[in-house]
């Protein structure tokens, strides 16, 4: 759907961003500013700002800023007309209907049917769980020593022994038989007739990121198989696609993410105050488990079983993960044999420690390494270390690299070198398809090039663009001398053009409003610091000036030094030439 420029800025416009941001964290006045602790990474001291004059936030401490779109888009992982959405509704504005096929209609009405079955059968479970006949489920939940709280927060239920009674209670409610098929939740076929997919099991709700339950994990009481069961593929639960508890970790704003195997676990932790806890559902990690949790962490700390079955998961896990760019460590349970029983055993504080001693992924699967040679062996060592050689080529960054032979030189006690050489002279066997990506041939370079300029003019230029955003009337000043044109990193370019049409039709700036010019999160972090940075410790007027001059001059000669290497004729490098000696006499007045 297509909104015009105008209603995303009456959008933007009607919604407060001190309000916005005081419902998520709580504000404190200083100035003409808010603070507050930054959500979006751990501080104890608050360097989240929040601006009503320019309408945006910005945190000294990590860098994030922009608007309220911003907020809500990295707060709540919404897309950008998600969020537009969000806040229309906050504010009453009623949003134009798009135009959407019969097909297009039905599906989504199916889909809401089927989330409003979901919502009814945890409603169900859960009175079942509560009901004299739930005796056994609560029996169970009381010996994992879990509180009545906690079985609120997860909405565990209990499915009752009987083959029909979800799908007689769901009947009651309204639903066909074919949308409660499309469900998992009930199987229907011509023999048996209809019957419950789950009965005598304690249940688990499955909900994806915004709460909505997608479907269910039932364990069986007593004897029966399988031990643990889950919905079937539907048109809203995809296994691979979903994590148990990323709707309540995602809210967490710890650094990292813990995954463990299963939703006791999860449960567990939980309730231990371990709240950024999740695990798949009964399937092995895919490349979609970790691009999913890449929106919302930069590092997970595996916590899985300690058993055989435990290590080959963490070995198949470590790979995928580290493919969806994720920074990964190793919890050790031993001598226990997951989270649970652990923290049951040891506590709160032994498992806090646990995670600040976890194994760097890398090394715990060199540990792993070893124990298929024999390292007592002159024969066994030398295969052994043939074989981390290589394994250490699967660092494509040489720095990374070299990081990682110090590592394991370290570890085992042989000479940094003579393991950077084997390392080296396996890299040079390797067919060209497999070597790391420093010994590749570069490919040209397109887009942003703003990385061969020096970082002194960019700093030059926006500490300019910073003197402007916090003056508006040193634009007359400079406009003569300086446009957008002048500036080489693009996100400048489109401030400075930004800014200068702004001041030029309104006589000032509204920050939040240019911040939507940019859809990239780190560009609108730019943006932000452009915004909140102060000009500070030049306090002599002559001193400013001469400052302002030096800086004006600096960025229009390296541009005019970019235009000469590029003249066509005579009489445009004369023009250089003459707008290089009017800025050898230039000064600006304050």
């Amino acid at each position: 759907m297509f909104y015009s420029d105008d209603l995303i800025e009456e959008v933007r416009a009607r919604n407060d961003v001190v309000d916005l941001i005081g419902n998520y964290i709580k504000l404190t006045k200083k100035g003409s500013s808010y603070f507050g602790l930054c959500p979006f990474h751990n501080e104890k001291s608050p360097s989240f700002s929040v601006s009503r004059d320019k309408q945006m936030y910005y945190c000294f401490g990590c860098g994030a800023g922009g608007n309220v779109f911003t907020f809500v888009m990295e707060y709540e992982n919404y897309t950008f007309l998600e969020a537009v959405k969000y806040l229309a509704e906050r504010a009453g504005i009623k949003l134009p209907e798009a135009e959407v096929t019969e097909a297009e209609k039905q599906a989504r009405n199916r889909r809401q049917k089927l989330l409003d079955i979901h919502k009814e059968a945890a409603r169900y479970f859960y009175y079942q769980l509560k009901s004299q006949g739930g005796a056994n489920a609560r029996d169970y939940f009381e010996q994992r020593k879990l509180s009545g709280e906690t079985i609120a927060h997860f909405g565990l239920g209990y499915s009752n022994p009987y083959r029909d009674d979800l799908y007689q209670f769901l009947r009651n409610r309204g639903y066909d038989d074919g949308l409660l098929k499309d469900s998992g939740l009930v199987t229907i076929d011509e023999k048996r007739g209809a019957h419950d997919k789950f009965w005598n099991r304690v249940m688990f709700p499955i909900m994806d990121v915004n709460s909505k339950v997608i479907g269910f994990g039932g364990r069986v009481l007593g004897e029966g198989t399988p031990k643990y069961l889950n919905s079937p593929e539907t048109m809203l639960f995809d296994k691979s696609r979903n994590l148990y508890g990323l709707n309540f970790a995602r809210t967490s704003r710890q650094p990292f993410m813990i995954i463990c195997e299963g939703y006791m676990d999860v449960i567990a932790m939980h309730q231990a105050g371990f709240t950024n806890a999740v695990a798949s559902l009964g399937t092995a990690f895919t490349l979609q488990h970790g691009i999913l949790l890449k929106r919302y962490t930069e590092e997970v700390l595996l916590a899985y079983d300690s058993d055989e079955a435990g290590v080959k998961a963490i070995l198949r896990a470590i790979p995928i993960l580290r493919s969806a760019g994720l920074r990964i460590r190793i919890i050790h349970m031993n001598p226990y044999k997951d989270p649970d029983e652990f923290i049951k055993n040891l506590g709160v504080d032994a498992f806090k420690e646990r995670i600040e001693q976890a194994e760097n992924s890398f090394m715990f699967e060199i540990s792993i390494l070893e124990k298929s040679y024999d390292l007592g062996d002159p024969d066994g060592k030398t295969r052994f270390f043939n074989a981390v050689a290589k394994k250490l080529l699967t660092f494509e960054q040489e720095l990374e690299r070299n990081n990682y032979i110090e590592a394991v030189a370290r570890h085992y006690g042989i000479p940094f070198e003579n393991l950077r050489k084997l390392v080296n002279r396996f890299g040079l066997t390797l067919p060209e398809r497999e070597m790391p990506g420093e010994n590749r041939p570069l490919p040209e370079k397109t887009g942003d090039r703003s990385g061969e300029y020096p970082e002194a003019l960019l700093a030059s230029q926006k500490l300019l663009l910073t003197w402007v955003v916090n003056d508006v009337g040193l634009l007359k000043k400079i406009r003569p001398w300086l446009g957008p044109e002048d500036f080489v990193h693009p996100v400048y370019q489109s401030v400075c053009r930004a800014v200068y049409e702004s001041i030029e039709a309104t006589g000032q700036i509204v920050p939040g409003q240019i911040i939507n010019l940019f859809q990239e999160k780190e560009e609108q972090n730019l943006v932000a610091a452009i915004f909140n940075s102060d000009i500070a410790g030049i306090e002599d007027k002559n001193a400013r000036e001469k400052a302002l001059t030096e800086t004006v001059v600096r960025i229009k000669r390296h541009h005019l030094d970019e235009m000469s290497r590029k003249i066509q004729n005579l009489s445009e490098l004369q023009n250089i030439i003459r707008m290089k000696s009017d800025l050898q006499n230039l000064h600006i007045s304050l």
